[in-house]
């Protein structure tokens, strides 16, 4: 899934963890901070994996292995 995709729905996560009454104040700004910290996490992904092709192809094989496609 591609980075933006990942961010579409990450922001209707948040939208609806902002509008929720079951979660207090706390539980909103928590969760909320985990998700922008994933989000974070996985620019950071998407930038080693270009960094890596650009190097070599070889990458593209490792990262099939693992699953990061």
């Amino acid at each position: 899934m591609s980075s933006h995709k990942h961010r579409e729905h990450l922001e209707k996560i948040k939208n609806t963890i902002h509008t929720t009454d079951k979660l207090d104040e706390s539980q909103k700004s928590s969760s909320v901070k985990i998700i922008e910290e994933w989000y974070a996490e996985d620019l950071a992904m998407d930038t080693l994996k270009n960094k890596l092709l650009d190097i070599s192809v070889f990458f593209e094989e490792v990262f099939s292995e693992l699953g990061l496609k």
